[in-house]
């Protein structure tokens, strides 16, 4: 009979460990109770475990259950839980087999419990893999998107590219066109001119919403602005390639003003350029010095310190225009584009650095100047000055110009780039003004 009643009291023992395991388990170790205590909300933990959980909240004097999270102010006593003591001993000496540990502790594939101080238990293993998988798979889509949408801008700016070089093959053949003067011999030439057709891949592409065509705007702008760099550098090389090419076929430099006059150019001011105590006036052809500063506009290319301002025109091959001037203190020059603009040093004055040649107009007398050395110049003087540029021979001379023209001076230099024309005015009230002779 005490065989049959011990073994019905192993068997409830069973049933209980089985079936309510953990409530005799500690929920921070997840192990059987040791020394077990109850905290006041009534849950139960073994003693070195709610000990250690709550000294790590000592500095915040914060102490919480870990279960229902209730607080405690200020740290509870630990009591001890006689029976539930009594219950996991009697437990541990029945010697029943735990669960299997496969079923409780992590594996080298499985993500590790970050709380248990013992071995390491499976959390979330297989909501994790989801989530990796899924953040894998959404990786790979935004990289397919980002390769299709990058495809496809590449597409659009071949196909402008190839619109923009037709464009250029029938804007040469009507340049071509308006220069024929024998038009019978035109049509022979040509007899059917194709006809300026609209743009057959820009109506090809499929407009989409506007967060996705942002793309194609910047590439389309990106394109826009190269080509116009491209076709800017390319024109001036063309320029300076024709102006040679006139040169070995061109005259010798003039020695009448009839002469001249066949060389004479439109020169128009840069307002961007202007320092603001000069004000611009006559279609930006005259310029006067005045005490009072304006209110331009800051620009990179505006000069900050002297009084001067240059021509929007760039001048290449032979060039000849006329400067009133009136009172004194005026420098005639021309210049480099990449002249220094900003500060008082001698890198920005007409005259005084390799960037420029200026003709120092006084009352009576006139300078000659190139990188800081300056020449005493003789001759009449006179309200109006001619200047002759002819680039590519790097001939530059200045005229006083009345009845006749009487040569003041003349540089034989090698020019390196196009140049501006330009004034410097030093003396208030002073003026000077660009003039086109007919």
């Amino acid at each position: 009979m005490k065989k049959i009643r011990y073994g019905l009291e192993m068997g409830k023992i069973k049933r209980i460990w089985i079936l309510d395991r953990e409530t005799f388990s500690c929920s921070i170790c997840l192990d059987l109770l040791k020394d077990p205590v109850m905290i006041p909300c009534g849950h139960s933990y073994c003693r070195n475990c709610i000990t250690s959980f709550w000294d790590e909240g000592e500095r915040k004097k914060s102490y919480h259950c870990p279960q229902c999270r209730k607080t405690f102010t200020p740290r509870p006593e630990l009591q001890k839980s006689t029976m539930l003591a009594a219950l996991v001993e009697q437990l541990n000496k029945t010697g029943l087999p735990a669960v299997p540990a496969d079923h409780r502790y992590a594996g080298p594939e499985d993500v590790a419990c970050d709380v248990c101080s013992g071995r390491k238990l499976k959390v979330f293993t297989q909501l994790i893999r989801l989530l990796q998988k899924r953040s894998s798979e959404v990786k790979q889509q935004i990289r397919s998107q980002q390769e299709t949408e990058v495809s496809r801008v590449k597409d659009v700016q071949e196909k402008l590219e190839q619109e923009i070089t037709e464009l250029k093959r029938k804007d040469a053949e009507l340049e071509q066109l308006s220069h024929t003067e024998d038009h019978n011999q035109f049509l022979l030439n040509y007899p059917s001119l194709p006809a300026l057709s609209e743009s057959t891949h820009s109506s090809s592409i499929n407009i989409r919403p506007l967060r996705h065509f942002e793309d194609v705007t910047a590439a389309v702008s990106e394109l826009r602005e190269k080509l116009q760099d491209v076709l800017r550098d390319s024109w001036t090389n063309i320029s300076l390639m024709v102006t040679e090419v006139d040169v070995l076929l061109s005259e010798p430099e003039p020695k009448s003003r009839a002469g001249f006059l066949r060389c004479s150019c439109e020169i128009t001011l840069d307002p961007n350029t202007a320092h603001p105590q000069l004000v611009l006036s006559e279609g930006n052809k005259k310029a006067i010095v005045t005490a009072q500063h304006q209110s331009y506009s800051s620009h990179p290319d505006r000069f900050t310190y002297f009084a001067q301002v240059v021509s929007r025109e760039s001048l290449t091959g032979r060039c000849y225009w006329e400067v009133e001037w009136s009172r004194a203190w005026i420098h005639v020059a021309v210049a480099y584009k990449n002249i220094s603009r900003a500060g008082c040093g001698k890198v920005c004055r007409f005259g005084d650095n390799d960037k420029s040649w200026a003709l120092l107009c006084y009352q009576n007398s006139f300078k000659f100047g190139h990188n800081d050395i300056w020449t005493s110049i003789s001759g009449p003087v006179f309200s109006r000055l001619g200047v002759y540029l002819d680039h590519t021979s790097g001939i530059l001379s200045f005229y006083s110009v009345s009845e006749t023209m009487t040569l003041l001076h003349r540089v034989q230099t090698t020019f390196t780039q196009p140049l501006l024309a330009g004034v410097g005015i030093w003396e208030i009230g002073s003026s000077a003004k660009f003039h086109k002779p007919n």
